[in-house]
């Protein structure tokens, strides 16, 4: 007789990763695929800033990795969600400090305006990084009378 020693978890995971080239429009499409995690999970509130935050990750990538490699990782947590990006450019994530009449640069301030921590560590034992963001579902306000 066989007998099954993982039950999959029912209906949607509780992560999602995939490694792939990130194009012009991918954030559009990561975006949506979010979404859907978000829903999923039960906590569309938090779309609105992962997706900014995600959007800022996959630009620079576009922007700053010579072959726009990079594997994308999301996670469910107790009360959140963690979205993780990694590549194989060496050099770290630029300062959060914008000069106000410069192009670019925007990107880690609107993470660290949307989020409710971000950081990146290097990858042990090779080039590359992985910046990473953390949304906090905020609990349900009481209603009033109850």
């Amino acid at each position: 007789m066989n007998h099954a020693t993982d039950v999959p978890e029912a209906g949607i995971g509780a992560r999602y990763g995939i490694s792939f080239t990130v194009g012009d429009h991918s954030a559009r499409h990561l975006r949506r695929i979010l979404r859907m995690y978000l829903a999923a999970w039960e906590t569309p509130e938090l779309t609105e800033a992962a997706g900014l935050a995600l959007t800022e990750l996959v630009a620079n990538v576009v922007r700053h990795v010579p072959d726009r490699r990079c594997a994308l990782l999301m996670l469910r947590r107790p009360g959140g969600v963690r979205v993780e990006v990694t590549d194989a450019h060496p050099s770290p994530p630029l300062s959060t400090a914008v000069d106000e009449l410069a192009e670019g640069g925007r990107g880690l301030v609107i993470i660290e305006a949307v989020t409710d921590r971000w950081g990146w560590q290097p990858l042990p034992g090779r080039p590359g990084k992985t910046v990473w963001f953390e949304c906090d579902a905020k609990p349900p306000s009481p209603v009033d009378g109850a």
